[in-house]
């Protein structure tokens, strides 16, 4: 579940799509709960989702 602050195991939506969407040369960003992204190049699609799913794995569990 994504939240504010700075609870161990939350993240805050803005902030993680657009380090995600980075990896699209795009960007993102939003509220700590409600975020969202576009990126310019769609053949780093599946690098940026392999990522966000590392990334949601090590923090969320």
């Amino acid at each position: 579940r994504l939240q504010s602050g700075s609870q161990q195991g939350c993240l805050q939506a803005g902030k993680f799509i657009g380090a995600i969407a980075k990896l699209c040369g795009g960007g993102g960003g939003g509220r700590p709960n409600l975020a969202q992204a576009g990126g310019r190049d769609p053949s780093k699609l599946a690098e940026a989702l392999a990522e966000a799913r590392t990334q949601l794995l090590d923090t969320l569990g």
